[in-house]
């Protein structure tokens, strides 16, 4: 058992071990999502996130160690938001036609997003820190870390509540949207996209092409609109 501590207490010192073990939880878990047949609470996201924080508590390991090996990975959510593009360029003439219903459910939408949290948390009694924390819970961490930084929330706490949101979307919302029976994929992605950011793209890129397109890019619509009107809407209120 001495010889397994030194050996792992050396491993954790590189770098590329965090890497490679989260590279390789995720592959597994994807493998584990495909073989049981996409059961949305099999999510690789999901699954893949509490067997890095069970290894992460049981090794005793800071996050900041984590994140110095498994940081090329944070590096690459930028290209690869980026990379969105792509898709929906191929669903430009369909983006075209649909522009004034698509901007005004952005509108609705994030409108929505922004009174639902504020009345559950007025109703439940949160705090003010709290509440303004969960403000900008639906759009993706970094924009979310920063409105949430600017408008006196807890950066931390809305990490956590956008990893969240993001989770439960990517879970429930193709379910929901088939029982609603709304089957078309641009209005579908839209949807998820504007509701649960990137971890909802990346669900609805597994679904569809057109589907992640239109998601993508309501997420980056989403994170404009929620930049301009979280800031106005507490300004408003306090």
């Amino acid at each position: 058992m001495n010889d397994l501590n030194t050996i792992w207490v050396y491993l954790a010192q590189t770098p590329l071990l965090w890497l490679s073990l989260t590279l390789s939880i995720y592959w597994l878990t994807q493998r584990i999502y495909h073989h049981y047949g996409q059961i949305p609470l099999l999510n690789p996201v999901l699954f893949s996130m509490l067997c890095l924080v069970i290894l992460l508590q049981l090794t005793h390991t800071p996050y900041q160690t984590y994140f110095n090996g498994a940081q090329f990975v944070h590096f690459l959510l930028g290209p690869t938001t980026v990379a969105l593009a792509i898709p929906l360029y191929q669903y430009y003439d369909r983006l075209k036609q649909h522009w004034f219903p698509l901007l005004l459910t952005l509108v609705i939408g994030s409108t929505t997003a922004i009174l639902s949290v504020w009345a559950l948390g007025f109703l439940t009694g949160l705090s003010q820190t709290s509440l303004l924390s969960m403000l900008p819970k639906s759009i993706t961490t970094p924009i979310a870390m920063g409105i949430a930084q600017e408008i006196g929330g807890e950066p931390s706490l809305t990490a956590v509540l956008v990893i969240l949101t993001g989770i439960v979307g990517a879970v429930t919302a193709p379910a929901l949207l088939h029982i609603v029976r709304i089957e078309d994929n641009s209005v579908r992605g839209f949807a998820i996209g504007l509701a649960s950011h990137g971890i909802g793209t990346a669900r609805a890129l597994q679904i569809h092409t057109e589907m992640g397109a239109f998601a993508g890019l309501a997420m980056g619509l989403n994170g404009i609109s929620t930049a301009i009107l979280v800031p106005l809407f507490v300004s408003v209120l306090l």
